[in-house]
């Protein structure tokens, strides 16, 4: 049977060698803030468009999302605009997930600047403290009404009712809560606890819900490992809110590009083919324009 296609909403690239970009999650010798020192792999190569787009040629990957990589760089736009090269120069990425710290007074300015990459979609701000809430916050996220750009959240169970305070304050702002929600934990009482969050955003119409990231905290998952997390995130989302995504390539340490399609294609094998072409392509190419 062919492979569905598959537009993959979170991936990252990479260049070392970028005189202006830093990537604090995954530089030599510097422990990354969740998953240690193995992310140190990632450090010992670039990973271009073009890396991604040949590693992923047997998985029928027809477009692709950018979320930021770059982080710690000293202007959040510098990565926009190099990856708006690399789509110039490839096709990919189709969209782009920037940063930019909302909480900044001159933020707008920043996001005028990202705009002005045609590719340009949606923001992610790894805030600081109780962020969710802070009025500072709020007046930046505010703009990405204003802009047309999608949030995309890293956000855990514990945040889902500031997070659904959020959406409701801004319902016009699309809201895509990043990695099924980060689950850390592996044991019964994390997984009810994880559902009851997430339950909680569910109520919110302009949050989604990005099936992606599960090797993070499942570094040897197996199809059977993952299955609960995708199953409950589909029951709790409903399939027009939820879509697959890879986290390429830091989720390249415990798998295949391809391994990680086909779990979850096998995952859904009992759902209709409409349903299946919209969390594997449509719902995506719908929320991020591409």
């Amino acid at each position: 049977m062919a492979k569905l296609e598959f537009v993959d909403p979170h991936v990252h690239y990479y260049d070392m060698q970028h005189p202006e970009l830093v990537y604090e999650h995954w530089q030599p010798g510097v422990p990354h803030p969740a998953l240690g020192w193995q992310n140190q792999k990632l450090a010992e190569r670039n990973y271009l468009a073009e890396d991604y787009i040949a590693e992923t040629r047997n998985a029928n990957v027809i477009k692709a999302v950018h979320v930021q990589a770059a982080i710690g760089s000293p202007d959040p736009v510098t990565e926009t605009e190099w990856l708006q090269a690399a789509a110039d120069r490839t096709g990919f990425p189709h969209g782009i997930v920037a940063h930019a710290d909302l909480r900044d007074p001159g933020v707008e300015a920043v996001l005028e600047r990202h705009c002005a990459s045609p590719n340009m979609r949606g923001i992610r701000d790894f805030s600081y403290g109780d962020y969710l809430v802070e009025p500072d916050y709020h007046r930046g996220f505010a703009l990405l009404e204003k802009y047309n750009l999608v949030s995309s959240m890293p956000a855990s169970w514990p945040d889902m009712g500031k997070l659904r305070d959020l959406a409701h304050k801004f319902p016009n702002v699309m809201i895509v809560v990043d990695h099924t929600g980060l689950p850390a934990e592996r044991t019964d009482e994390y997984f009810a606890q994880w559902k009851g969050g997430m339950a909680i955003a569910a109520t919110c119409d302009n949050v989604r819900w990005k099936i992606s990231g599960l090797g993070m905290a499942d570094n040897n998952w197996t199809v059977d490992s993952i299955r609960p997390y995708v199953l409950a995130s589909i029951e709790t989302f409903g399939v027009e809110r939820c879509f697959f995504a890879t986290n390429w390539p830091v989720d390249w340490l415990w798998s295949t590009y391809d391994e990680l399609v086909d779990a979850y294609t096998e995952i859904i094998s009992g759902f209709s083919h409409d349903e299946q072409t919209a969390l594997f392509s449509q719902n995506a190419e719908a929320l991020y324009r591409i």
